[in-house]
């Protein structure tokens, strides 16, 4: 859970506009950060000695920190979060920008895979970050629709489409050669008999087919792998996440050895670890950053996260958001991923409906 930092007093207003200004100069240039750069690039209406003297003091509040090899200072993760809490506001996207993704979204099939996919993307593009997002996962999944392919005449593909979009697919080892007609009438029985069902209902409704009719061996057989499938899904915390933009964080200074942030995608792997997240992220139904020491796995000092909650309670929910180096612009990253989760809320509201 993302902590929340003051310093031991309170930052007077020029002391928080010197702060704001060596953050956001860290954050274009990756440089420490000067008394001679602040004075020169902000009107801070102060003189470089004064200013020398208000670094000292943030530094010593843990706010700001100094490279040894460095004339100039860079923020804390302390120094981050205060930014973030008691400094800026989120910058909410342009007006032009809005337009531009909800006409993407638009293009993209109703409540499939591709949801997540293209809020990713958008998030990645936009923030110049990672871009990540989950499926709306529901307690209880519910099958859309029910598909199967014939692959050779004894193995065949079972595709279930979920409700939310999320798509789930097995193979079938069959005891008689089947061609795809069969199959497709045994896909026409599934549907009808399990649409918007869970994986307990259609336990239950399995019984309705009579074992001893030869027709119904197959159904029930495919039946029963439908349910066993769907009960995994609903026992795992995370279902699936989706990444997109990586060559941007890859691009950044902090992470120009790949190893590093090999590891922190190995770090997000971690289902365990990624069900707590984003269930904290859920249950606070807001934006949440995460900055760098803030993120347990030591593999994720370096980076900050910033996520929101999508969905409906109690139906399904899931997270987008970004990754990137501390040195992130946050109030620019808060307000995208802010609007995404709203865009989000609206396709989930509107598959409910």
């Amino acid at each position: 859970m993302a902590r929340r930092i003051r310093p031991a007093g309170p930052l007077d207003s020029r002391a928080q506009a010197i702060l704001r200004a060596v953050i956001e100069e860290y954050v274009t240039t990756a440089v420490p950060v000067g008394s001679q750069a602040l004075v020169a690039r902000y009107a801070l209406s102060v003189s470089s000695a004064t200013v020398r003297g208000i670094l000292a003091d943030l530094e010593a509040a843990g706010l700001l920190t100094h490279p040894h090899t460095s004339a100039g200072r860079i923020p804390t993760d302390d120094g981050y979060r205060f930014y973030v809490e008691s400094i800026v506001e989120a910058t909410p996207l342009p007006h032009v920008e809005q337009l531009m993704i909800r006409h993407q979204f638009g293009q993209v099939e109703f409540a499939n895979e591709h949801w997540f996919r293209l809020a990713a993307t958008t998030l990645a593009s936009v923030t110049g970050s990672a871009g990540l997002a989950t499926p709306a996962k529901p307690r209880s999944a519910r099958i859309r629709r029910i598909d199967l392919v014939a692959i050779q005449e004894r193995l065949a593909s079972l595709v279930l489409v979920l409700r939310e979009g999320t798509i789930k697919q097995a193979l079938l080892t069959l005891d008689a050669p089947t061609d795809q007609e069969s199959l497709s009438a045994v896909a026409r029985r599934l549907n009808e008999a399990f649409l918007d069902r869970t994986a307990n209902e259609i336990d239950a409704r399995v019984e309705r087919f009579d074992p001893d009719d030869p027709a119904n061996v197959l159904v029930r057989k495919i039946a029963q792998r439908i349910g066993r499938t769907m009960r995994e899904f609903d026992d795992a915390m995370i279902a699936e996440l989706f990444s997109d933009g990586l060559l941007n964080v890859m691009s950044a200074p902090e992470f120009a050895q790949s190893e590093k942030l090999r590891r922190v995608f190995s770090a997000l792997e971690d289902r365990a670890y990624l069900g707590r997240l984003l269930g904290s992220v859920a249950g606070g139904g807001r934006v949440q950053v995460f900055i760098g020491h803030e993120n347990p796995p030591e593999d994720m000092r370096e980076v900050s996260l910033v996520l929101a909650p999508y969905g409906q309670a109690g139906r399904a929910l899931g997270v987008v958001g970004v990754l990137g180096p501390t040195r992130m612009a946050y109030p620019h990253a808060i307000g995208t991923v802010r609007f995404v989760s709203g865009l989000m809320n609206e396709l989930v509201d509107h598959l409910y409906a």
